[in-house]
């Protein structure tokens, strides 16, 4: 007997997905929200939480076995595309100017959540981690998982509120690119740490992707620069075909490498070049496919693996979810603002710095599904982390309007406005709305 053909259950179950999760953006940009939330929070909806718990069934005939590798695998190509997008929009020239402060800003908020967060995972290792996982690849997942910052989401953030020019805005910027490479950096040892047997097995791991990074960087990204100078006149299709491959072919090597397909995605955006008007086109085509119809995908994915219920029935395990969220918020603000405190920033522009460095959003995702593929952690602690991803989210932006609203002491009301072209600040006050009135339309963040 023949198996069941999934494609009619894939026709019902990707509409479905796309549209529900677009409804939730929609939905969640009117309360002013990053409009990831209302995908992810649709997403998981979508599982076991709601729609598992109100009607089974309905949750299996959306849903099938036979569909669920397929959902998962599209998913994954549009995670992997959306990384690339990222390292191609993580701009370090953001650190001119605020190399010294976005350094000290950004280690801060990353030293500080990794000591709470080890300190937390040592207290949770007994209750949570999976059989046969060890000790120190627990308390590292935990640890790193607890310092990452939503690039995309905090760059969206700004933009709406008008400080993407602004001395904070471009500060916050500086501090989440260095925070971005650093976290990755530790989250791929991490990796490499839990997938090898033994000590020689995670040192030639690290020693491969080392190797890796020196190749992309010195070897592909001048080889990119001068491909990319004739490629203006080239297709457009040919371009997308080449940039597609590439950073397919690049999540096949950090595989193979043992160091998960996402980080070789990454690196490719990072090496990619910028300002070819060819490349910024098939660029934007990508996105325009991969982020609304593919990466609704991977939301329900996660959501499919997040199950509130596990926690309902035991109020222990909320202490838990509260005490993750307490050392997550505590970890990435206080370290982000007592980073720019010691910067010489004032208290507002350190705790607006401290609240748009708690911002997780969908990278944050990442992490934790990776964490689970791997058996690092369970379902129940993944729940707990996916919702402290979400609430660390939502409260950015609020958060964000109470603090540049009230009056700190020793602020000014130039302490955030807009840089000149040589880092000064500018002599007119209105400086802030003409550099509103400059900015573009974003692209939608996640």
């Amino acid at each position: 007997m023949s198996a069941r053909d999934p494609l009619p259950d894939l026709l019902i179950a990707i509409p479905v997905v796309i549209l529900v999760c677009q409804a939730g953006a929609q939905l969640f940009r009117r309360f002013g929200q990053p409009p990831v939330i209302g995908e992810i929070t649709l997403g998981i909806m979508l599982g076991p939480s709601l729609l598992g718990w109100v009607s089974p069934a309905a949750q299996t005939w959306l849903f099938p076995d036979s569909v669920l590798p397929y959902i998962s695998a599209f998913g994954n190509i549009g995670l992997l595309a959306f990384m690339f997008l990222i390292g191609l929009e993580l701009d370090l020239g953001t650190l001119r100017g605020h190399r010294g402060t976005a350094v000290a800003v950004s280690q801060a908020s990353i030293v500080l959540p990794l000591v709470l967060g080890s300190l937390l995972a040592l207290a949770m290792f007994g209750s949570f981690a999976p059989p046969g996982v060890g000790r120190l690849p627990f308390v590292l997942f935990i640890a790193v998982s607890m310092s990452i910052t939503a690039f995309p989401v905090l760059a969206r953030v700004l933009t709406d509120r008008g400080l993407i020019g602004t001395r904070i805005g471009s500060l916050a910027m500086a501090c989440a690119a260095v925070d971005d490479v650093t976290a990755w950096c530790l989250l791929a040892a991490v990796v490499a740490v839990s997938t090898s047997g033994s000590p020689a097995e995670a040192l030639t791991t690290a020693a491969f992707a080392a190797v890796f990074l020196a190749v992309m960087i010195y070897a592909l990204r001048p080889l990119l620069a001068r491909w990319a100078e004739r490629a203006e006149r080239m297709a457009d299709g040919v371009v997308l075909v080449v940039l597609f491959s590439g950073l397919c072919l690049s999540a096949l090597a950090t595989d193979r490498i043992g160091v998960h397909a996402l980080f070789g995605a990454f690196v490719f955006g990072l090496v990619t070049p910028r300002g070819s008007r060819v490349v910024e086109r098939c660029t934007a085509r990508l996105r325009a496919f991969s982020v609304p119809v593919l990466l609704p995908l991977f939301f329900v994915s996660t959501g499919l693996r997040t199950d509130v219920s596990l926690l309902a029935a035991d109020p222990v395990q909320w202490l838990w979810a509260l005490a993750v969220l307490a050392v997550a918020m505590l970890g990435k603000w206080g370290g982000s603002t007592g980073g720019a405190r010691l910067a010489g920033r004032s208290w507002r522009d350190s705790l607006s710095i401290g609240a748009l460095m708690n911002c997780r959003g969908l990278t944050e995702l990442v992490v934790l599904n990776l964490g689970l593929e791997l058996g690092v952690i369970g379902p129940d602690l993944f729940t707990m982390l996916v919702l402290m991803a979400l609430i660390t989210t939502g409260i950015t932006s609020p958060a964000l309007s109470w603090i540049r609203r009230e009056k700190f002491r020793g602020s000014s009301r130039t302490e955030s406005g807009p840089l000149a072209q040589d880092g000064t600040e500018p002599a007119t006050a209105g400086g802030a709305d003409q550099e509103r009135d400059r900015l573009r339309e974003p692209t939608p963040a996640r």
